[in-house]
């Protein structure tokens, strides 16, 4: 990984806008055929799983907002050249007038192990639900029925509602694909 030199950096940036300038530094580097003092370049994300209107809903969210990774031999005027790019702000540790402070081994592996982490983690849900909460039953035999949440199973991604039916309250087992908030 670090090979001829080449250290991890992390760079500041404007936040919300990491994959954008990640890219302008990506086109600089190779405007400038600067490509054998850089290594990777980061902006570390991990996928959330959100239910939308009774469906799933997956979406890239920033880890470290504001920050990108970049692998680099910073030597002569590249700290410049990164520097003026739009949105960067900077280097994040360096002094005043000083060199940029790379990170250390065990920081990279460890956000870099982090980043692999997110990538295999299985569906980790928003769970949209709570405790208490009125929803209808928008699937199934009950459709249409209105119920309260008594309990939520995160690991069978169920939840017990119970209904009304006849006069009488019935506890059903639905999956979250199966209710939608009460309007």
């Amino acid at each position: 990984m670090s090979d001829s030199g080449k250290k991890w950096y992390v760079i500041r940036a404007i936040s919300g806008q990491e994959n954008k300038i990640k890219a302008y530094i990506e086109n600089e580097i190779e405007f400038e055929n600067l490509l054998d003092y850089f290594g990777q370049i980061l902006v570390p994300t991990e996928k959330v799983y959100q239910i939308r209107n009774g469906k799933k809903v997956s979406k890239e969210r920033n880890y470290f907002p504001g920050y990108i990774m970049i692998e680099a031999n910073l030597v002569g005027e590249l700290v410049h050249t990164i520097k003026n790019v739009p949105g960067v702000i900077g280097f994040l540790g360096e002094t005043k007038g000083g060199d940029p402070v790379p990170l250390r081994m065990s920081e990279v592996n460890r956000m870099l192990g982090k980043v692999d982490e997110l990538t295999e983690v299985d569906e980790k849900i928003n769970i949209p639900f709570i405790v208490g909460e009125t929803v209808k039953v928008i699937d199934g035999p009950f459709n249409g029925f209105n119920g309260t949440i008594e309990k939520i199973n995160e690991e069978k991604r169920k939840i017990e509602v119970m209904v009304k039916i006849f006069g009488r309250k019935t506890p059903l087992e639905l999956s979250y694909m199966q209710v939608e908030k009460e309007s």
